[in-house]
């Protein structure tokens, strides 16, 4: 027969493709994708919102700018008070045609562009700007016909508000929302420059400066720096981070689609493997092997191997356990027939006696058998809903061996004796399964033992701090053949002592009693005594307690 490798045909360059596509199809199709990916594009978003929140708050780059504008507005301001305001009476005035002159001399020289010089009066009312002195044209750049983009850049600006207003004390957000006439008249009503950072009629921001024009302390007017550069540098701010940005977009989700490969991948193979073994009818389907893998995924995949090879080993259990059923049941039927076929043509009564007396014990032993096969049947469901207690193995054996002490003056009975080595002696389990796992080893014992026997029960704690119980049970029969220790405790198998009746047992005491020990992960073994006078049945279940 050809091998794997032979008959293995090469993969061609389209169905590579294909299997890429499908792979792509199924990693965006996974809700454990998205969700991966939707987190790390959350984070990504408080990253941008954390950009923008820094940018719109870059208090350090708006006192730069305030700083500028106020060394110029002083400038202008100290040469309009030398030249433009007088003291006479009735009181301090400036000379508004004065102070316009001073303004367009000095505009040439401090006030660059992107910024606006503006000298009010009291009123207040405004006499000078710097930007009609020099015959500045305002120019704006209108949108295409049919476009109008106001409610979307409107919705931008109030976002980029919104996020930088976040930072902001309620003094510098009041500060922020007032317009430049409120803040001219704080100035004029203060005597103190006042500051602003707000939007313009175009929505672009503006930062200024309001200097008092005073003589002592008397306010004559004032002086209004504006610099409407102040996007463009954080548009420059922005662009420098932008790099940085991007470099995290890609890190983030070259992370998420690493963690959609190891995470949901798998998992979409685990669900794929399980819908094949529920359809599979019982037929073992190679699970994806993640032994490698050294976290959660492989713990899950590790697990749910385990539960598997468990459900594969329970169907064979059973499958075994239905033919063995079957073989059983088979034989006294097979007599009962066999019976009642003859039964019509006996001649006499005596034959006739003798084959029903076949026919009533077949039926007893039909009846054992399916007793005991239905109590097989129902332990592990019997195990499951039942709670675990403590059980003291003392008090328990006391109990089971004074049920089977003989009456007094019987000396033929064997005697059955407990020996308990110790105090505290307990397990937790199931009590009622427990007793019947020792029942049976003691009525085995003392159906193998002779007249006068003595069968005695051993309980004792072995192995330290905690160790395990361990109950013995011996008797003083012929024992067991070596080549039967193991085979006593398979299903159906008897094997009974000389002039025992046939079929009076079914053959499932031992392996049942095996099935219960092992359930409280515990384990029975069978062995004869070292004089060869007898056989020993030993027990080990996990301790309870510690040892006194």
């Amino acid at each position: 027969m050809a091998s794997d490798t032979d008959t293995k045909k090469p993969r061609t360059a389209t169905a590579r493709w294909i299997d890429f596509v499908a792979w792509v199809r199924r990693t965006f199709t996974s809700r454990l994708a998205w969700t991966i990916m939707g987190v790390n594009l959350a984070a990504l978003a408080v990253l941008l919102a954390g950009m923008v929140a820094i940018t719109e708050n870059r208090r350090g780059l708006v006192d730069a700018k305030v700083d500028s504008l106020t060394a110029q507005a002083e400038i202008i301001a100290n040469v309009i008070t030398e030249t433009s305001v007088s003291g006479d009476a009735p009181g301090p005035r400036m000379d508004s045609e004065g102070a316009r002159e001073v303004l367009r001399r000095l505009s040439q020289l401090y006030v660059p562009d992107e910024t606006r010089a503006l000298l009010y009066e009291p009123g207040p009312r405004r006499i000078a700007d710097s930007d009609l002195i020099a015959g500045a044209v305002e120019e704006s750049v209108l949108a295409p016909l049919g476009e109008d983009t106001d409610d979307e850049q409107g919705l931008w600006r109030r976002w980029e508000d919104w996020i930088g207003g976040l930072f902001l004390s309620p003094e510098e957000r009041a500060r922020q929302d007032r317009d430049l006439i409120e803040e001219v008249k704080a100035t004029f009503e203060t005597g103190e420059a006042q500051t602003g950072l707000r939007r313009g009629s175009d929505g672009e921001r503006i930062v200024s400066v309001t200097i008092p024009i005073k003589l002592i302390e008397a306010v004559v007017g004032t002086v209004t720096y504006e610099s409407y550069d102040f996007d463009e540098l954080i548009a420059a701010e922005r662009q420098a981070i932008l790099p940085f940005a991007l470099t995290a977009f890609v890190a983030i989700m070259t992370g998420a689609l690493w963690l959609t490969g190891s995470i949901a991948r798998p998992v979409r193979r685990l669900a794929d493997a399980a819908r094949e073994v529920r359809l599979a009818g019982g037929r073992r389907v190679p699970l994806p092997d993640m032994s490698k893998r050294r976290d959660e995924i492989g713990d899950m995949g590790r697990a749910f191997t385990a539960m598997t090879d468990a459900l594969y080993d329970r169907l064979d259990a059973i499958e075994s356990f239905a033919a063995d059923v079957s073989h059983e049941i088979k034989n006294p039927l097979t007599s009962i027939r066999s019976a009642a076929e003859i039964l019509p043509l006996a001649k006499d009564d005596e034959k006739r006696a003798k084959l029903v007396a076949v026919i009533q014990h077949d039926v007893k032993r039909l009846d054992r058998l399916i007793t005991d096969i239905s109590n097989a049947s129902r332990l592990d469901a019997e195990l499951a809903r039942e709670d675990l207690a403590p059980i003291d193995m003392v008090r328990l054996l006391g109990d089971i061996v004074s049920i089977h002490t003989p009456p007094d003056g019987d000396t033929r009975a064997p005697r059955v004796t407990l020996d308990p080595r110790g105090l505290d002696l307990k397990v937790t389990g199931h009590e009622g399964p427990l007793s019947r796992v020792f029942i049976n080893l003691v009525e085995n014992a003392i159906t193998f033992s002779p007249e006068g026997g003595r069968v005695q029960v051993t309980v004792q704690r072995r192995g330290q701090p905690h160790g395990h119980i361990r109950v013995e049970v011996t008797d003083e029969g012929p024992g067991i053949p070596t080549e039967n220790l193991e085979t006593i405790f398979q299903r159906f198998y008897t094997e009974r002592p000389t002039g025992a009746a046939f079929g009076s047992h079914s053959g499932l005491g031992l392996a049942i009693a095996r099935q219960i020990v092992t359930a409280h992960g515990g384990h029975i073994r069978a062995s004869n005594r070292s004089d060869r006078t007898g056989a020993r049945f030993t027990v080990d279940l996990p301790s309870t307690t510690r040892s006194s």
